[in-house]
């Protein structure tokens, strides 16, 4: 008999970047350690995310000492950026949320504005302890996110994205299947599950850390970027609406919320503590 395992981690230093596989990272209040602390925003102070423009997706940030980025591009030399040293502080937009934020040095808007091909600039969670409320709807007093759509962490399983790519190939336009995890931008990828397991789920622990189970994430049109090409397709959005639509939802995946701190190791054995009920 097998039982859940943490197959792989992954962080994102910049949202909507590229990803960084991790072997093994510490689990912050707010999320993965430095996972999503920057974030490009538009002349309105507004996210820019690979909703907007995919070619994101070829775009990595390596981090560096002192909490700053190494970022590259195709076809473009490296850019450095510093962390922020009491940069000058902005108020933008992510979603529905108003973020207090700083700026990042001035040549890191222009390196991504050239890479974009639209004018940007690089923002930074300077402290993620109180900047960003998780909603409460679905959280703790208390409890905080980093600039992540909503919630610390998303959970998803090698067992759903098998089922679904066979639903893919079942119904769903040619040559668009299967799909690799990348495309769901997970922070953490268990395996040994059923299909479809993680919808019962309500507390979990990875390693010694335990996570409450807040709610399935939402798909949008970012599942359908290439992660490695940036071209969109349809899939998985066509199949998740005809069998994973959950109200006005397409579903994959769970948001997962830290109930503590600790560190986290691919390899390391998840217990389902909790479970829904039916």
């Amino acid at each position: 008999m097998s039982f859940p395992v943490l197959r792989s981690a992954h962080v994102y230093p910049v949202k909507s970047l590229a990803a960084r596989a991790c072997d093994l990272v510490a689990v912050e209040p707010w999320g993965l350690d430095g996972d999503r602390r920057w974030m490009l925003v538009d002349k309105a102070a507004r996210a820019v995310t690979q909703r907007q423009q995919p070619s994101m997706a070829r775009i990595s940030a390596e981090p560096l000492p002192g909490g700053g980025v190494l970022l590259s591009a195709p076809g473009f030399p490296p850019q450095r950026v510093e962390g922020p040293d009491a940069g000058r502080v902005i108020t933008v937009k992510l979603h529905r949320d108003t973020v207090v934020v700083e700026e990042a040095p001035g040549d890191a808007h222009d390196w991504l504005s050239a890479v974009l091909g639209t004018e940007v600039r690089l923002v930074h969670l300077d402290d993620p302890s109180h900047r960003r409320p998780v909603d409460p709807r679905f959280a703790r007093p208390g409890d905080m996110v980093s600039l992540a759509d909503g919630y610390p962490l998303l959970a998803t399983t090698t067992a759903s994205l098998a089922a679904l790519n066979t639903l893919i190939a079942a119904g769903g336009r040619p040559g668009e299947g299967p799909l690799p995890m990348d495309r769901f931008r997970p922070n953490v990828v268990i395996g040994e599950t059923e299909a479809w397991a993680e919808d019962r789920w309500r507390r979990i622990a990875i390693g010694e850390v335990a996570f409450t189970v807040a709610k399935p994430c939402s798909r949008c049109v970012i599942a359908t970027t290439d992660q490695r090409t940036a071209e969109r397709g349809r899939e998985p959005l066509l199949t998740l609406a005809r069998h994973r639509r959950f109200g006005k939802q397409l579903v994959f995946g769970q948001n997962l919320i830290p109930e503590g701190t600790g560190v986290i190791r691919v390899g390391d054995a998840v217990r389902i503590l909790d479970i829904l009920d039916g």
